[in-house]
């Protein structure tokens, strides 16, 4: 009766907005038109890693989806030179008209060139078009521009009476100085028609130097979703009240030279770290930063990230101790080293063997109470914590982040995941304990998104088993984030050996090569095994070593061939990118993305041969869709309404 009661009620609401029969009938026709166009085209990205000019050519060029279609469009009708000059216009146009007018040598030349150039690109837009309403067009019009772009769309002329009609809005247009701006608003039209909607499938944080920008640039795409990452969470759980997620991302920051983004970007003082580090800690050659694409640190700010980076490593082992020992379910003991190490003679017992710790940095540890932080330490952290959660700018990027992301996601039949499905050897789904309760597979997963949120609505909280939760997804054995039994962070810094450093994989990596395997993971999620195809990031293809990126017969897709420079002297790629159209999948591998100049000189893009993942039997619709999903049932309430209120 309640639900009745409701759906009156809805009906009733619904009813304010369509107050005639007529205009419920337009809604249902339009609707159910809607459902037979194409489905729009996905594009899928992950594991940015900062790397934001890279990222912005990606999404400028749609994967190579705006040069395919300005070849399908003037292949056999311009020139190759001016194909190029195209492609780089609409992918830069601001740069690119710069460098076009330089070369002009009279205003008729360059009026020459706005006729000419103007239609081509209203061709490319009704060309990417061609399978939206004219209502969705409109939306992605620029508004300031919509009338004269859509007089010259859809302009007909069949009985010769409009010849000066459109002859004069285009002199107009050039008289009043407003080609450049029409052809930047264009360009910027034909980005946002190749690609309908976009997936990040994690991992925006870290190692690369711009991650505040991809994020704006997100916030303000006309649509998008995305799968968290291990390196987006670490940074969500520092915003939600962890410290040792907060000392990790600054650790990992100090590592990579990227400090500014905590200082610049997020406006977070780093002034009580650095006299704590100035203080306690010298030169060590473990913890000089990498060598950083766009700095070069003097010798003086080089020490001074190298103390700053031992500093927050000291504070983020002793702050990872209180949590294993308080979540026994964490099944974490082995990873309390400080409370092993031999402190007079600096060794390490690991597995039964000794192993001499090198460039140790123990000047803050109490031997007798090694994971005590210093009131000094305890202070720092505390108003590093109190900066991260006064920071607008990274209220704002976590917000958007909690409101477009999950930790996977289910979309038009496939399922999209950053890291792993944890199982054992035997492909049976692995799990933990959480709140009394043994939990594997999906419900492991929805587990873990429900306490990032719990954490992220209670920032007040510390030490809580959601905020504690939200580290282990960052480390933890069992965690989908991380995919592997123990992050050997610790290792990496002391020891020199080399097999202590093994980060060994869940079993997830190897099966996912199985077809059946994939198809087990595929119903667990409660999607079709044999439609559906897991899409994931997380671990870089190393393309150069022969490894495949379509696994287990096209139902396991790998997106992260290395976005991030510091991957591509493994992967020998920069990162691979899928297409989803209504004819099928293509997945697109990119070279390192040098720098725009290249592209606006040639048009040329750093782009390798796409590959196609399969080819659909029949073309794809709307009403295949999750879109088409939701609108049905737009469809099947209004039909209701039509019954209830104006066909009685």
């Amino acid at each position: 009766m309640l639900e009745d009661e409701l759906k009156k009620q809805y009906l009733d609401l619904l009813a304010e907005k369509y107050d005639s029969e007529e205009k419920v009938a337009t809604e249902i026709i339009n609707l159910e038109s809607i459902l037979e166009l194409p489905k729009g085209t996905e594009h899928f990205v992950s594991d940015l890693h900062g790397e934001f000019h890279a990222f912005q050519h990606v999404l400028r060029n749609g994967s190579g989806n705006v040069k395919s279609k300005i070849h399908d469009i003037f292949g056999y009708r311009i020139s190759e030179d001016e194909i190029n000059e195209l492609i780089a216009l609409v992918y830069y146009p601001e740069d690119k008209l710069k460098l076009i007018k330089s070369n002009f040598n009279s205003k008729e030349e360059r009026c020459i060139w706005y006729e000419r150039t103007i239609p081509q690109l209203l061709e490319i837009i009704t060309y990417t078009s061609s399978k939206y309403t004219r209502s969705k067009l409109r939306k992605a019009l620029p508004q300031q521009y919509v009338f004269i772009i859509e007089e010259l769309l859809y302009k007909s002329n069949k009985y010769n009476n409009k010849n000066s009609y459109y002859q004069n809005i285009m002199q107009q247009i050039i008289k009043l100085n407003q080609a450049d701006k029409l052809i930047i608003s264009l360009a910027n039209t034909i980005q946002r028609l190749v690609v309908d909607h976009l997936h990040v499938v994690g991992d925006i944080y870290d190692r690369g130097p711009h991650p505040d920008k991809i994020m704006d640039t997100l916030i303000d795409y006309h649509s998008v979703d995305i799968q968290w990452g291990n390196h987006d969470v670490l940074w969500m759980g520092a915003y939600s009240g962890s410290k040792v997620c907060l000392a990790n991302l600054l650790r990992i920051c100090a590592r990579y030279d990227n400090l500014d983004i905590i200082e610049d970007a997020y406006g977070i003082n780093l002034r009580p770290l650095l006299t704590l580090a100035e203080k306690y800690y010298d030169d060590n050659p473990a913890f000089r930063p990498k060598k950083h694409p766009e700095k070069k640190p003097s010798e003086s700010e080089r020490l001074q990230i190298t103390k700053i980076h031992q500093a927050i490593a000291m504070i983020q082992f002793k702050l990872e101790a209180p949590i294993i020992k308080r979540r026994p379910e964490f099944d974490m003991d082995e990873r309390l080293l400080l409370d092993r190490v031999n402190y007079n003679d600096n060794t390490l017992n690991i597995d039964g063997t000794s192993y001499s710790l090198e460039n140790t940095c123990f000047s803050t540890i109490d031997p007798k109470n090694p994971t005590a932080l210093l009131d000094e330490e305890q202070e720092v952290i505390d108003r590093l914590l109190a900066s991260v959660q006064e920071s607008e700018k990274l209220r704002r990027h976590v917000d958007f982040l909690m409101k477009k992301g999950n930790l996977y996601l289910r979309y038009n039949g496939n399922l999209l995941i950053h890291g792993c499905i944890p199982v054992d050897e035997n492909g049976e789904m692995e799990g933990m304990e959480i709140d009394g309760r043994f939990l594997s597979g999906c419900q492991l997963i929805d587990s873990f998104e429900d306490h990032v949120r719990y954490a992220y609505d209670h920032i007040e909280q510390q030490d809580d088993i959601s905020t504690d939760l939200v580290w282990y997804l960052w480390t933890g054995k069992y965690s989908s984030l991380f995919g592997k039994r123990a992050m050997t962070t610790f290792e990496r810094y002391f020891i020199s050996d080399k097999a202590t450093h093994k980060e060994t994989k869940n079993p997830y990596y190897h099966l996912r090569e199985d077809e059946e395997m994939v198809k087990k993971m595929l119903s667990e999620f409660s999607i079709d095994p044999e439609q559906g195809r897991i899409i994931n990031g997380h671990t870089p293809v190393k393309e150069r070593d022969g490894e495949n990126p379509i696994k287990a017969n096209g139902k396991m897709l790998v997106i992260d061939g290395g976005f991030s420079k510091a991957y591509q002297s493994t992967t020998g790629i920069a990162g691979y990118t899928l297409l989803y159209n209504s004819f099928g999948m293509q997945l697109v591998a990119h070279q390192q993305f040098n720098s725009k100049e290249n592209v606006l000189k040639t048009g040329e893009d750093e782009l390798s041969i796409r590959r196609v993942v399969d080819k659909e039997l029949e073309r794809k619709l709307i009403r295949d869709t999750n879109k088409g999903q939701d609108l049905q049932k737009e469809i099947e309430l209004l039909k209701e309404l039509m019954s209830y209120r104006y066909m009685k």
